[in-house]
């Protein structure tokens, strides 16, 4: 078994030693290093070379979404980064998705929830909380007929459903099912997409779906 790699960062040293908690306690999780502040996010992330980062998004001095963005500029196969708030509907979450984190995780969930957020957002299998991500940019939306960034992208017709079907929070499995596909060929599709868009994830790739105006909450189901 492949061992998960975790890295904690949050000021308050209670909420470390419960995600440590939890974490440890996992089988192939494991975590191998904590911070109290962002500013010792990156150095952290260099010399342990954690598969993924539990990151408050609210603390003093460096915060997490300034952390995020210095993880990603100063690391050449960063870490997958798991932003963790109080509260979902939270600036900081919202730009901190947009900096490149993958997804978030609220401090109230459940310790099986938290083993699981750790294991998909390390597979970079699906969107985490997919209904509040979409909350988070369609309440930001600048609504472009067109599609904006996303029509100037040059999609196919089978890249736009893939990213739509991304946007429910659907994994690449569930997608093939829904259009016939296979995994591996819906996995071809997201690439080249993400490729097109310029996005890092899945997650900046449905942010700027619902930016654009591509997706909007009411086509989706919501």
């Amino acid at each position: 078994m492949t061992m998960i790699k975790v890295l904690l960062v949050d000021d308050e040293e209670l909420i470390r030693a419960g995600l440590r908690a939890v974490l440890d306690a996992q089988d192939g999780i494991a975590v191998v290093g904590e911070a109290e502040d962002g500013a010792h996010a990156l150095g952290l992330v260099r010399s342990l070379r954690p598969d993924v980062v539990l990151m408050d998004v609210r603390m003093p001095g460096v915060d997490g979404l300034a952390a995020t963005r210095a993880i990603l500029r100063g690391v050449d196969e960063p870490p997958k980064i798991l932003v963790v708030t109080t509260f979902e509907a939270d600036d900081y979450v919202y730009e901190a998705l947009r900096a490149g984190a993958d997804g978030f995780l609220l401090k109230r969930s459940r310790p099986a929830e938290i083993a699981q957020a750790v294991r998909l957002v390390a597979a970079g299998e699906s969107l985490l909380f997919p209904a509040a991500i979409r909350r988070l940019a369609a309440a930001r939306a600048e609504r472009a007929a067109d599609g904006g960034a996303v029509a100037r992208a040059g999609l196919t017709e089978r890249e736009g459903q893939v990213l739509r079907l991304m946007a429910r929070g659907l994994s690449n499995a569930e997608i093939g099912d829904r259009l016939h596909l296979g995994v591996q060929t819906v996995k071809t599709h997201v690439s080249s997409l993400l490729g097109k868009l310029g996005a890092r994830d899945r997650t900046q790739a449905v942010i700027a779906a619902y930016e654009s105006g591509f997706v909007t909450p009411s086509a989706d189901g919501d």
